[in-house]
């Protein structure tokens, strides 16, 4: 394997976190600061099985290619990288602690709202890192679960996710949220509401 079909096996392979794990957590908020701690012990009998079997199934995911121009291969490694930049940024910006969700687990830890850098533009930047670096994958491999991948990611990042992380981030900081999405109109992409 290449170092793209690795990058591409991954980004399939980490993706279903994404679902197994954020999805749960922003829909059961109250469940999971219960269980404390042991909420990061849920991705092992949730996303660990699932990123195992598909790792156990790669060559059938890397089989389904489309054969790109190289000129598109260079937009796509474009992409990636900012993409990359932006999640580095996002997550200096939260911190170790809002990175990984501890603020939203355990409600005694208080980490205040970011309205700083790419979220002054957007309110949602590391899921644009994440559509970027998807797209920046799909273009540099044409591996086709990969494309398919991130048009599914969009669609339940703004169908499910956002809208849970949403309802908590306003329980958690109220009006100061409601100010903020007042001032940052754009969940997820500049100039779309």
């Amino acid at each position: 394997m290449i170092v793209k079909e690795y990058l591409a096996i991954a980004t399939i392979m980490f993706w279903p976190v994404i679902p197994l794990f954020w999805t749960p957590v922003h829909f059961a908020p109250g469940f999971f600061r219960k269980l404390g701690i042991f909420t990061y012990i849920m991705p092992l009998f949730t996303w660990v099985p699932v990123a195992y079997l598909i790792f156990l199934n790669r060559d059938f995911f890397m089989n389904y290619r489309i054969d790109l121009h190289f000129i598109v291969n260079g937009i796509g490694m474009m992409l990636f990288v900012l993409g990359t930049v932006l999640h580095i940024w996002t997550a200096r910006l939260l911190g170790i602690l809002g990175i990984i969700g501890v603020p939203e687990v355990f409600s005694k830890i208080k980490e205040g709202l970011v309205m700083t850098g790419p979220f002054s533009i957007v309110r949602h930047p590391t899921y644009l890192a994440h559509t970027l670096m998807f797209s920046g994958v799909f273009l540099m491999t044409g591996v086709k679960a990969v494309g398919m991948l991130t048009v599914i990611d969009l669609i339940v990042m703004n169908t499910v996710i956002i809208p849970l992380e949403e309802r908590e981030l306003l329980r958690r900081f109220g009006e100061e949220y409601q100010q903020y999405k007042r001032n940052v109109p754009f969940r997820v992409f500049p100039w779309i509401h």
